[in-house]
């Protein structure tokens, strides 16, 4: 099948009118644990079927994937991913940082995002050589040179099996950022992490994470926003990634040099524990 992201892109724009709306009119309803604090919510699930429905509809020759309910013809070519609430804990606590990201992926690579954050009345959306866009306005990331002078937000802390031996790692992180960057965040939702970058409300996004579901949307606008985007060793991020660093291109190598000084130290400490 040849991508078309210009047909394509309407279609997810309205697959994430009907997400948010649901979104935005329901309570959270009951919730159900998936592990060790880490749950979902009816609302969740309300979602990923309106949109799995919607898109079977109008594109039934592409694949989906859904956080909570997995995929169909996955690894037939071209799929849908889709994170029906990203920031299930803050959509549960009335924290207005959360939304719903759908990414088309091309084999390994996204190819077109929508990330729309109903409480806060915001939709980002890009294609790929199409550049990104926020609420239909054109969006660049920052031109900052100089990570001291930095925003940079992180990713949720690990919870569940190996929590302890995943978390040295980002607690070194966070101890390298809080020594040299301006000021570190911890939003609670990778599409806000992302699309933020890429609007340039923060300078770069730490996660050493890479749940398609929770990624492929915000690469994409953070990519055509004119963030570099790579994996925790500095080389292209694709969905196979073990992590997702998104950045403006000047503030890169001295983030991931960073990064590489926190891996040395959660090895330490490691060692030490042992």
């Amino acid at each position: 099948m040849t991508l078309d992201t210009r047909t394509l892109l309407p279609i997810a724009e309205q697959a994430v009118t009907v997400a948010s709306e649901i979104v935005r009119t329901k309570l959270p309803g009951a919730v159900t644990a998936k592990g060790d604090r880490d749950m979902t919510t009816e609302v969740d699930y309300a979602v990923e079927q309106a949109v799995r429905e919607f898109l079977m509809a109008e594109t039934p020759e592409i694949g989906f994937l859904g956080e909570e309910e997995g995929g169909s013809r996955i690894g037939e070519g071209l799929m849908w991913v889709l994170d029906p609430v990203d920031g299930t804990a803050n959509f549960l606590h009335g924290i207005p940082l959360c939304g719903i990201s759908l990414g088309l992926v091309d084999k390994d690579m996204p190819a077109l995002g929508v990330i729309d954050l109903p409480f806060l009345s915001c939709r980002y959306s890009a294609a790929t050589g199409g550049g990104a866009k926020a609420n239909g306005a054109r969006i660049r990331v920052t031109d900052i040179g100089d990570l001291d002078a930095a925003i940079v937000a992180i990713g949720d802390y690990a919870v569940g099996i190996d929590a302890e031996v995943k978390n040295r790692t980002r607690f070194a992180l966070t101890h390298e950022l809080a020594a040299r960057v301006q000021r570190v965040r911890m939003f609670g939702s990778a599409a806000v992490d992302l699309a933020w970058v890429a609007e340039g409300k923060v300078d770069a996004n730490v996660m050493l994470a890479n749940n398609p579901w929770d990624t492929a949307a915000g690469v994409l606008i953070a990519r055509e926003a004119g963030a570099t985007v790579v994996d925790m060793n500095g080389s292209p991020h694709t969905m196979n990634s073990r992590a997702t660093i998104a950045a403006s291109p000047k503030i890169l190598a001295d983030l991931v040099e960073l990064i590489a000084e926190a891996q040395k130290a959660a090895r330490l400490s490691t060692e030490i524990a042992e």
